[in-house]
């Protein structure tokens, strides 16, 4: 399994909340976790199908900003 890192401009649980269903689709259920604590409010994403910039492009998408950290 590889596990992406994004910095992500995501700043409340309602946002989390909002995303869940679109992370979920893309990663499924239990393969993602944010850490909002973080001042890069890193978003993990835990899984071998996923590929950085898909994962960029969804959350783009939904307005959210984010680059994935080395």
């Amino acid at each position: 399994m590889h596990v992406i890192v994004l910095s992500t401009s995501v700043k409340s649980l309602l946002q989390v909340k909002s995303l869940a269903p679109v992370l979920n689709e893309l990663a499924g259920q239990g393969n993602w976790n944010f850490a909002l604590d973080d001042c890069d409010r890193i978003l993990r994403i835990v899984s071998d199908r996923v590929k950085p910039a898909d994962a960029v492009h969804v959350l783009r998408t939904w307005g959210i900003d984010c680059k994935e950290l080395e």
